[in-house]
């Protein structure tokens, strides 16, 4: 057996691509449009890691998307947690779990998937601002 992929269905898919491409750094490994079925597929993974991906469906026609909790969340290792959460912060997205203990953080995408980031190799030390940083909303 082998892991493939978590499918996500995205709302809007060029905000989605743009969160989770431009902002969190994912590659995008494929792409498949289906017209007869009104719907497009793009898979995505961390840089030099393909074998787990994240599957966007997008459907062409409009539908809501209540999201249960139920789904916890998708979940990256990061090189650097501070590092990332500058940047995520300073491209418009809300980190919605600070990473107070240097070692994990929460933010969501725009159809408020729940994505965690851990610090790779164990926690940095506590740091400003980020140590006296409160939670914005659920994460």
């Amino acid at each position: 057996m082998k892991y493939l992929h978590t499918m996500v269905r995205v709302t809007d898919l060029d905000a989605s691509l743009d969160f989770y491409c431009n902002k969190l750094g994912l590659d995008v490994v494929g792409r498949n449009d289906y017209e007869s079925g009104r719907f497009t597929l793009v898979y995505l993974a961390a840089p030099g890691d393909y074998a787990a991906q994240v599957e966007l469906t997008y459907n062409w026609d409009p539908e809501p998307y209540p999201m249960g909790r139920a789904f916890g969340h998708i979940a990256y290792e990061v090189d650097d947690i501070y590092a990332i959460c500058t940047r995520l912060m300073e491209s418009g997205v809300v980190i919605n779990r600070p990473p107070r203990d240097g070692r994990m953080a929460f933010i969501r995408s725009p159809d408020n998937v729940s994505v965690e980031l851990l610090q790779k190799g164990g926690a940095q030390p506590p740091r400003e601002p980020w140590k006296s940083m409160v939670n914005i909303g659920q994460w």
